[in-house]
């Protein structure tokens, strides 16, 4: 009887020296994290908002890390392709995720292939930015009124051109705010939507401010209004939408990092501090400015509060004007 009591504290004994030999391994895995190379999936095709704060925080964690952070373009199906590979990804920090406000309107209007509440874990919020409406040669207005005015004088004729996600919310929330019957064109992205506007093949669009600003300062783009609650900063001197006759909009995007869920404390902690560091720099804040976009530091915990109250803000946005599967 002696000896099994014996033989099982033994064996109890090994699978906790196991456990804690398994549990330090761990520890020192993730205290020496990265070892190998990341991958930043960006579920959006190249040259959009999505793509450019990925390139920027790409750089500067490889130059930080000494690891190459890799940006892997994964476009498709509104950005849930790329979103759910990172979600079935191992839960190492290895595999990271651009994240815009799109994440949280998709669910609305579709059924995702993820959990967004529990599927990933956070790493940090990088930035906002607001819509902005703009209009090409073919719609020769001056402000927003102008804009109201011309739907009006001609329902179901003047044109607006956008993608999917975030630039189709902004859309439909201007389009039910204002109760013109205009007419939205969907493209597969916002760069095509807005080279269709600039060359006269559409009246305006309501874009991505990130998007837009370079071709608002070559000229080929006239801004008339920006989305936010507030003023942009980039371009002071416009009114907000809200203000320029379309009460109650308020459309921004914003961009994030998420993970696979699970994915280490002491990664997610170590990444955090990296891009704290990096949106605090001066440079990094000019810059950020003279895309259009705005430094907005956020916390894990605060995202996590933060995913919920936008599903909720856009599935009302949705219901409301009428919105389906794009």
């Amino acid at each position: 009887m002696k000896s099994n009591l014996a033989v099982c504290l033994l064996v109890m004994l090994a699978a906790a020296g196991a456990q804690a030999a398994q549990r330090a391994t761990s520890a020192g895995a993730d205290q020496n994290y990265p070892t190998r190379p990341i991958r930043l999936i960006v579920p959006q095709a190249p040259g959009g908002s999505n793509d450019i704060m990925a390139r920027y925080i790409a750089n500067y964690l490889t130059e930080r890390l000494g690891r190459q952070v890799v940006v892997d373009n994964r476009p498709g199906a509104e950005g849930m392709i790329g979103t759910d590979i990172v979600a079935r990804s191992a839960p190492d920090g290895y595999t990271l995720l651009m994240v815009s406000a799109a994440f949280t309107m998709n669910p609305a209007v579709r059924k995702v292939p993820y959990d967004p509440l529990k599927a990933f874990d956070w790493v940090a919020m990088l930035g906002s930015g607001p819509t902005v409406l703009t209009v090409g040669p073919l719609l020769p207005v001056n402000s927003v009124q102008e804009v109201l005015a011309a739907g009006k004088a001609k329902p179901g004729q003047v044109t607006m051109a956008t993608a999917g996600g975030f630039q189709h919310f902004g859309t439909a929330l201007f389009r039910s705010l204002s109760g013109v019957d205009f007419v939205v064109l969907l493209y597969k992205g916002g760069f095509p939507a807005m080279i269709d506007v600039m060359g006269g093949q559409a009246h305006m669009t309501v874009g991505s401010i990130v998007q837009s600003i370079p071709h608002i300062r070559s000229g080929k783009l006239k801004p008339l209004a920006t989305g936010g609650a507030k003023r942009a900063a980039t371009l002071p001197d416009l009114p907000t939408i809200a203000e320029a006759g379309v009460p109650g909009y308020d459309a921004s995007n914003w961009w994030a990092l998420a993970a696979a869920a699970g994915t280490p404390p002491a990664v997610i902690a170590r990444l955090n501090a990296e891009v704290a560091t990096f949106l605090n720099l001066p440079e990094t804040r000019k810059r950020f400015m003279n895309e259009g976009a705005e430094v907005d530091i956020k916390k894990p915990e605060e995202l996590r509060r933060m995913i919920p109250i936008d599903m909720a803000k856009w599935a009302r946005v949705a219901k409301e004007s009428g919105m389906r599967a794009e």
